[in-house]
C-alpha cells in the first residue's frame, strides 16, 4: 500500500471514518512522524524567538500530528478490535517519543523563556502568554532540566507508563467482555424491568446468532456493562444472583489472562520515579503542578470537608434502607449487593415511582431536543441535525452542527450514543476531533467534538429510551462538548479545552447536570414515546423530590475514589515490602463507607480513570469542580430560574466566560468574571441535600 491511496493521510476536512482500516494506521503515522521529525530539526536549527516564528511551527507540527493520531485513538475507544488495537500499540511508543522529544527541546525551550523575557511580552494577548507559559511548564514537567542518564531514565519511565496504560485499558475492556451471566429461567430473571429483559435478550441473540432470544421467554445475557449490570443489581429479586455480579464487578481485571494487579504496583512505582527525578517528593505534587487547587493539603481540606459533611446523613440513609429491607421480609445483615436492590425499593416507596415509569418519557429524540432548546436559550445557539455530511464509524453514530442566532457556522459534534460492549470502553466522555485554531493566513478551522455515551441502545420499534442517570450523563458530556464548541480563542493551546487546569475542566459539564431538573427544560423534552403526552405533573415534583436521595453516600463514594487515589500517590509508599494498594483501599473504605469492602474488592483493577484516563492524582477533580459548577448554577437560581430573559442575560454571561475564554486565563479568573466573587462551597452542599458550611475550600 501507498500513501497515496492511505485515507488517514489524504484527507481534508473530516476524518474518513468509514474508510479508515487497521492497515492504514502504521504507514499514515510513520509518514507523519517522519515529517515531523524533520521539521522539528529545522526549526531547533533555527530558533526565532517569537510568536510567528516559533509558536507557530510548533502549533502547525502538533496538528500535523493530530490529524492521524486522534482519529486513530478514537477509534481505539469506539471500534476496538485485535488488529487495530496492534497498529495502535505499534505507534504508541513513537509518538510518545516524539512528544518528549519536542517538550525536551533545550533549544526550543530557550526560546520560549526569551519570549517570555522580551520587550514584546506585553504585548501579547493573556491567550498567547498562556500558551507560552504552559509550554514552559510542561517543559519542565517533561524534564527539560534534566540531562544524560536521568533524562534518559525520565523518558523510559514515561513510554513505559505508556505502555501500562494502554495495558490496563485494555484488561479491563477484555475482562468486562469475558464475563456473561446467561439467564434461561422465568424465576432467574424475577423483577428484572422489561427494558432490560429486551437488551438482555438482544444481547444473547448478539452472542448466539443460531439461536432465538426473546424478552419474555429468553434466554437472557446479563453482562458488567452499565446498562446490563446496574438495573440488575437495582431490581433482581435472586440475591444470589446479585452476588455473583457484584463479586464479579468488583474483581474485574484481577486475574490473568488480564490481570492489571501488577500494572497498578508498577505504575505507582514509575510515578514516583518521575516525580523525584523532577525534584517533587511524591507524583501528588507533581500532578498539582499543572492544576487549579493550590497545594495537597488543600485537596485533603475539601475532602474532608466534604466527608464530614455527608456521614451523618449517609448513615441515615443506611439505616432507612435497612428498615425498609426488614419491612420486605429480609431478616439478614445487607450485603454490598443488597444496598442497590433495596434503596431502590425505598426510592419507590418514598417517591411512588420507579425508573421504568419514567424510563417511556425520555426517548434518545425527545432528549436530545429538549437539551437543545436548552442551550438555545441559554447560550443563543441553534443546533441542527446533518446526519450524511460526515462519514461515521458505526450506523447508529449521529452528526450535528451548531449556528450562532446569525446562522453561523461555530462547529460540529458527533453523538456516538449507544453500549457497544463487544468493541467500546464503558464510561462516557467528550474527546476534541479537531480544536478551534487560526492560521497565519487567517483562516479559521472550527472546532469538532465526539460526544461518546454507552446508554441503552434501541430494541425492536421503540427509540432509546434513557434512565435519568442516562439523561444526566448526556447532559454532562454535552457540557464538555459546549466548552470545547463555543470557545473563541484562536490558539491552539488554550483554545477549547485545551489549557485549562485539570481540576476545573469538569465544571460545565457538571453545570449542565442541574438543567436536568429545571422544570421548562425537563417537562420541556420529557414526552411518553408512544402518546407524545408530557410528564405528568406529579410526577415531575416525585423527581425532584428524589434529588438528593442517598446524596449522603453517593458524596461518600466520590470522596473515597478522590482519596484513595490521592493517598495512593502522595502517602503511600510503593516500593515498601509487602506494599499493598488494596490495603490501602481497605484503609480508606473504612474511613469513607458504611459498609466494610469484601476481602477480594478488587476495584483498583478496574479503575481506569486514574490508571488509563488522566485522572492520576486529579480524580478529586470532580469534586473540586462540582464546587465551582453548583456556585455557577446557583447565579440563575439568585436571578430567577423561572423568568426566561433572566435565565438568557445569565446565560449569556456564562458563555462569554467560562465557555468562550476556555484556556485562555487562568479558569479562576473566569470564574470571578462570571460570579463576580471567587467560589464558594455552600452551593454544592446545598444542592446536595447536605448541612451548610461557612468556609470555602482555600
Amino acid at each position: 500500500m501507498t500513501t497515496m491511496s492511505n485515507p488517514l493521510d489524504t484527507y481534508r476536512d473530516l476524518p474518513p471514518f468509514d474508510l479508515i482500516a487497521s492497515e492504514h494506521i502504521v504507514p499514515a503515522l510513520e509518514k507523519a512522524l517522519g515529517e515531523i521529525h524533520r521539521d522539528f530539526s529545522t526549526l531547533e536549527a533555527n530558533i526565532y524567538a517569537s510568536w510567528e516564528g516559533l509558536l507557530r511551527p510548533l502549533e502547525k507540527m502538533q496538528l500535523r500530528l493530530q490529524r492521524v493520531w486522534s482519529p486513530v485513538s478514537h477509534l481505539y475507544g469506539v471500534k476496538n478490535s485485535p488488529t487495530l488495537r496492534a497498529a495502535y500499540e505499534q505507534m504508541q511508543g513513537p509518538v510518545v517519543a516524539l512528544s518528549l522529544k519536542m517538550s525536551q527541546s533545550k533549544a526550543v525551550y530557550e526560546g520560549l523563556q526569551q519570549i517570555r523575557e522580551s520587550a514584546n511580552w506585553a504585548s501579547l494577548s493573556p491567550g498567547q502568554q498562556r500558551a507560552v507559559e504552559g509550554r514552559l511548564r510542561d517543559a519542565q514537567l517533561a524534564g527539560i532540566s534534566l540531562a544524560g542518564p536521568a533524562q534518559k531514565r525520565f523518558i523510559a519511565l514515561t513510554t513505559e507508563l505508556s505502555a501500562l496504560a494502554t495495558k490496563f485499558s485494555n484488561n479491563v475492556l477484555d475482562a468486562t467482555k469475558q464475563f456473561t451471566l446467561s439467564l434461561s429461567k422465568n424465576a432467574e430473571v424475577d423483577g428484572l424491568p422489561f427494558s432490560l429483559l429486551q437488551g438482555a435478550a438482544q444481547a444473547y441473540q448478539r452472542t448466539h446468532p443460531t439461536e432465538q432470544a426473546d424478552p419474555q421467554h429468553g434466554p437472557w445475557l446479563i453482562t458488567l456493562d452499565a446498562p446490563s449490570f446496574v438495573p440488575f443489581m437495582e431490581n433482581s429479586t435472586r440475591r444470589d444472583l446479585r452476588e455473583q455480579l457484584y463479586r464479579a464487578y468488583i474483581t474485574r481485571a484481577s486475574a490473568e489472562p488480564f490481570d492489571n494487579s501488577g500494572h497498578i504496583i508498577k505504575m505507582l512505582q514509575l510515578r514516583h520515579e518521575q516525580a523525584q527525578l523532577l525534584g517533587f517528593s511524591n507524583y501528588a505534587e507533581m500532578s498539582l503542578a499543572q492544576k487549579m487547587a493550590p497545594s495537597v493539603e488543600a485537596v485533603y481540606t475539601l475532602l474532608e470537608q466534604l466527608r464530614e459533611n455527608s456521614w451523618e446523613g449517609a448513615t441515615h440513609e443506611l439505616t432507612d434502607i435497612t428498615a425498609r429491607a426488614v419491612r420486605g421480609g429480609f431478616q439478614q445483615p445487607l450485603a454490598q449487593w443488597d444496598i442497590s436492590y433495596w434503596a431502590k425499593r425505598l426510592q419507590e416507596e418514598r417517591f411512588e415511582f420507579n425508573d421504568e415509569e419514567l424510563r417511556g418519557y425520555f426517548p434518545l429524540p425527545s432528549v436530545l431536543q429538549g437539551m437543545f432548546a436548552l442551550v438555545e436559550n441559554l447560550f443563543g445557539i441553534r443546533v441542527e441535525a446533518a446526519d450524511g455530511q460526515a462519514a461515521i464509524w458505526h450506523k447508529d453514530v449521529r452528526f450535528f452542527k451548531i449556528f450562532s442566532q446569525e446562522q453561523q457556522h461555530l462547529a460540529s459534534f458527533y453523538l456516538d450514543p449507544f453500549s457497544r460492549p463487544e468493541d467500546k470502553r464503558s464510561g462516557a466522555w467528550m474527546d476534541d476531533c479537531r480544536s478551534r485554531y487560526r492560521d497565519s493566513d487567517g483562516v479559521l478551522s472550527l472546532p469538532v467534538a465526539h460526544l461518546v455515551c454507552n446508554m441503552t441502545p434501541p430494541v425492536g420499534e421503540a427509540p432509546s429510551l434513557l434512565n435519568f442517570n442516562e439523561v444526566e450523563t448526556l447532559f454532562h458530556e454535552f457540557g464538555h462538548g459546549l466548552q470545547h464548541m463555543l470557545s473563541e480563542v484562536d490558539y491552539l493551546d488554550v483554545s477549547g479545552i485545551n489549557g485549562i487546569e485539570w481540576d476545573a475542566v469538569e465544571l460545565p459539564s457538571q453545570f449542565m447536570e442541574n438543567w436536568c431538573y429545571h422544570k421548562p427544560t425537563l417537562m420541556g423534552m420529557a414526552r411518553h414515546y408512544q402518546s407524545a403526552e408530557p410528564l405528568p405533573e406529579a410526577l415531575f415534583t416525585k423527581l425532584n423530590a428524589a434529588k438528593t436521595f442517598r446524596a449522603g453516600q453517593m458524596m461518600l463514594r466520590q470522596v473515597q475514589f478522590a482519596l484513595l487515589d490521592l493517598r495512593l500517590h502522595h502517602s503511600f509508599d510503593p516500593f515498601a515490602v509487602n506494599a499493598s494498594p488494596f490495603a490501602l483501599q481497605a484503609e480508606v473504605s473504612s474511613a469513607t463507607s458504611l459498609l466494610p469492602p469484601l476481602a477480594e474488592d478488587r476495584f483498583l483493577c478496574s479503575f481506569s480513570h486514574i490508571f488509563c484516563g488522566g485522572y492520576a492524582a486529579g480524580y478529586y477533580s470532580y469534586k473540586w469542580a462540582e464546587v465551582l459548577s453548583a456556585d455557577a448554577f446557583n447565579a440563575f437560581e439568585e436571578a430567577g430560574l423561572d423568568q426566561p430573559e433572566i435565565v438568557s442575560a445569565v446565560g449569556k454571561r456564562f458563555r462569554q466566560t467560562i465557555l468562550a475564554l476556555g484556556g485562555s486565563i487562568h479558569p479562576l479568573t473566569v470564574f470571578t468574571l462570571f460570579r463576580g466573587r471567587g467560589p464558594r462551597i455552600e452551593p454544592l452542599l446545598l444542592h446536595s441535600g447536605l448541612c451548610t458550611l461557612n468556609a470555602a475550600p482555600k
